[in-house]
């Protein structure tokens, strides 16, 4: 054994082992609490305020534990009868909740009564569950209560406790080292819990409480704990405050969090940043410190200004209470992960500088994509240049994405050559679909009564078409368009054409049309290499785009339920069509001849050859479908076409059976046709995670360049948050869609493809 051992900075020799081995075998049938505090007098380890530091030297015995030094008692089960905290907290004394209006100067003298260790306290604490947002927490460390009153009204709260260990803006701030900080962070206390209660509504209540507060807290905390205070420190939700009146009370801003809470023995990410705010009460505190004031700015109001606002464009994502964790994968993030990221996002931010022509374009375009990945409710302009940057700068971000003069080709552009880099792969499919987005008013561009599919009726909406990209390295969104219905082009539309900022060279095209020029464009860049393209029946039903495909892209295409086909093909011949009077098909038909039948009736049939597979893993266990398949003939205006592949895929889950028709080739794999039914989800994920974590749908543009603008946004939003999977992904068990790739190479598995006999019925 070592001559002694350091345990939470505490030197530990043979002896103390010793003295430790001996209170434990002394007092074996007691609790390792009491064991603990009796280990505290025998050092003689007191706090500044007198109390014994137990809690130091439970810690002490907990790691001699585990090194097995020692054998502590066993742990004892807690008595539910104690855990008051968990039980709802009832008011002691009846609280008069009736208005109280008027000013400051009313309602005085104020009187602060501090509650802790006295009979007030129980009702403290039932007022700060009742009626703070962040509820009732037992404070930690050396803390005081206090109530304060108006002529026997409460009206206010305020809990200070000890200083949190690791606070980065903090510490800068101060400019202490980890000695002189585990030497003197007793000296700072936590304003933890403030409130005006919902009762009173008095202007400037709030800042001249803390000011009154202060002036006692310092006395107050000399006598129940034996030493002053020199420095205060709070944190602030400014996604849900302010901080008007801790700045009206002369408080400084130093910075912010970085979204940490303390998590047991460890620091667990949550994303949800606060600013921080310090109050010094003594101007000479950094020199009873020991710091060298001469290297550190002041601490004044100016301090936030000089140190923390950089250039727009120097400012990274994560350094806002605005970045969204929710939109990576559940990963263990660490703070040099949080770090990563923001080099991560500067160095990904670059890539489009050159879309730009003015240096505050770029500080713009940035923050509009921190914005998509906030957890701002509504990520529409106003919100986001609010709360990432000032409401000064809301009419600039406005004029940016609708009207600034910049490159949005250029922009998409980088973005594809981006995206193609990062997804890429010989195994891609393309994926079509449209996605419409309700709209209230009449003004917007494309906007009208449609059928809209996020609603499920015809409703008041714009419609847009977009392209998707699949491969095993990822899925992304590549291009879009946004559909102009025919009502559009007539005269009475001219002024909200102008008004929309339409190019005039615009003119009608189906949405089938838009996606064949969407597909044509990628396909011919050679960016993106495939060989299929999947759509929903919004396309598969249309022959007219499946025949405009390029030739070398084979198509899986979802039809409807009683889309008509033929198992054979009709052998009579069938004489041309004049253009009067009833079609010959029907009639020239012998009665032998075969008839077309809907595909859902051939689902039916009890001989259909299904097979079980495993569509992903999913949060409760495997996805299982069936799917079948066989070859059948296309009915083209009620006439037999080319002969294609009937593919069905049944989910037991929603017992809902899909179609798909395609034109690869007779002696195509089953399994290969499987892998790309699977891969049609891909768009649609696209489409919610856009929705519901970048705000696709969020915008108020009214414009044609706006819509296309914040789409294209969007679409580098996802790029970014997709290589950041890439990059910290740390556990095989996160699933991509390369986990999908893996039925082609498993399909000899008999777990992976089971021939059976059951049907769909």
């Amino acid at each position: 054994m070592k001559d002694f051992l350091v345990i939470r900075g505490r030197k530990i020799t043979d002896t103390d082992i010793g003295l430790v081995r001996a209170l434990v075998n002394q007092y074996s049938n007691r609790s390792r609490n009491y064991i603990s505090k009796k280990l505290a007098q025998r050092w003689k380890w007191y706090q500044p305020n007198g109390r014994p530091k137990d809690r130091s030297c439970r810690d002490i015995l907990s790691v001699l534990e585990e090194k097995k030094i020692i054998h502590l008692p066993a742990l004892r089960a807690k008595n539910s009868k104690l855990k008051k905290i968990d039980r709802p907290l009832e008011s002691p004394v009846k609280i008069d909740t009736s208005f109280i209006h008027g000013n400051v100067c009313d309602l005085k003298p104020f009187e602060f009564k501090m509650v802790s260790l006295s009979d007030l306290e129980p009702l403290w604490n039932y007022l700060i569950d009742r009626y703070h947002y962040l509820g009732y927490k037992v404070l930690v460390g050396a803390h005081l209560k206090y109530l304060v009153f108006s002529k026997e009204r409460v009206v206010a709260a305020l809990g200070w406790s000890s200083a949190v260990w690791k606070l980065a803006d903090r510490d800068n701030a101060i400019g202490w080292s980890e000695i002189e900080k585990k030497k003197h962070l007793h000296r700072v206390a936590n304003n933890t819990r403030f409130i005006i209660f919902p009762w009173v509504n008095i202007s400037c209540l709030a800042s001249h409480i803390l000011a009154q507060n202060i002036r006692i807290l310092n006395l107050d905390w000399l006598k129940m704990y034996n030493y002053q205070l020199w420095l205060l420190e709070t944190f602030v939700d400014t996604a849900r405050f302010k901080a008007t009146s801790y700045k009206a009370a002369n408080w400084i801003q130093v910075g912010q969090t970085k979204g940490y809470r303390k998590q047991g023995k460890s620091f667990q990410f949550h994303g949800q940043t606060k600013g921080v705010f310090l109050y010094p009460l003594h101007n000479n505190f950094r020199k009873k410190i020991g710091c060298h004031t001469k290297l550190l700015p002041a601490l004044n109001h100016k301090y936030f200004f000089t140190v923390t606002n950089q250039r727009e464009e120097d400012k990274m994502i994560l350094r806002h209470p605005g970045w969204n964790p929710s939109v990576l994968p559940p990963l263990d993030l660490k703070e040099q992960d949080i770090d990563k990221i923001a080099g991560e996002f500067e160095g990904f931010h670059q890539l489009f500088q050159d879309a730009f022509y003015r240096v505050e374009q770029t500080g713009l375009s940035q923050c509009y994509l921190q914005g998509l990945m906030s957890p701002l409710k509504r990520k529409s302009m106003e919100p986001i240049a609010i709360n990432l940057m000032d409401t000064h700068r809301v009419r600039s971000l406005q004029h940016f994405v609708t009207s600034g003069k910049w490159d949005l080709d250029l922009l998409a552009q980088r973005h594809k050559e981006q995206t193609a880099k990062t997804v890429a792969d010989p195994q891609g499919i393309f994926n079509v679909d449209g996605s419409d987005f309700p709209k209230k008013g009449k003004e917007s561009v494309g906007v009208s009564r449609q059928y809209c599919g996020r609603l499920g009726k015809i409703e008041n909406c714009q419609a847009g078409v977009f392209l998707g990209y699949s491969s095993p390295k990822g899925y992304v969104l590549l291009d879009r368009r946004l559909f102009l219905p025919e009502l559009w082009f007539s005269d009475e539309y001219q002024q909200r054409w102008k008004k929309c900022k339409i190019p005039d060279e615009t003119g009608f095209k189906t949405k089938p049309e838009l996606a064949a020029e969407m597909i044509e464009d990628a396909h011919s860049s050679g960016l993106f290499p495939a060989s299929w393209i999947t759509c929903d029946s919004a396309f598969g039903n249309n022959p007219e785009f499946l025949d405009t495909l390029p030739d070398d892209l084979f198509y899986l295409a979802e039809v409807p339920s009683n889309t008509h086909v033929w198992l054979t093909r009709p052998q009579t011949g069938v004489p041309s069509y004049s253009g009067k009077g009833r079609r010959p098909f029907k009639v020239h038909l012998k009665k032998e001849e075969p008839k077309s039948v809907h595909v859902s009736k051939i689902a039916k049939d009890p001989c259909l050859d299904w097979k079980t597979v495993i569509l992903d893993e999913g949060a409760k266990g495997p996805i299982i479908a069936k799917i079948a398949r066989l070859r059948v003939i296309e009915s083209r205006d009620a006439l037999p076409g080319e002969q294609r592949w009937l593919f069905l895929r049944y989910c037991p889950e929603s017992k809902e059976t899909k179609y798909f028709l395609s034109n690869a080739p007779e002696d195509i794999a089953f399994e290969k046709m499987t892998r790309v039914c699977i891969l049609r989800w891909p768009i649609e994920q696209c489409f919610k995670e856009g929705k519901s974590e970048i705000g696709m749908g969020h915008y108020e543009h009214r414009s044609w360049p706006a819509w296309h603008r914040h789409m294209t946004f969007v679409f580098i939003a996802q790029l970014f948050l997709l290589r950041l999977r890439h990059t910290l992904k740390k556990s095989p068990c996160i699933n991509t869609t390369a986990d999908l790739y893996a039925y082609e190479s498993c399909a000899a598995d008999e777990t992976f493809c089971q021939r059976t006999s059951d049907t769909n019925n």
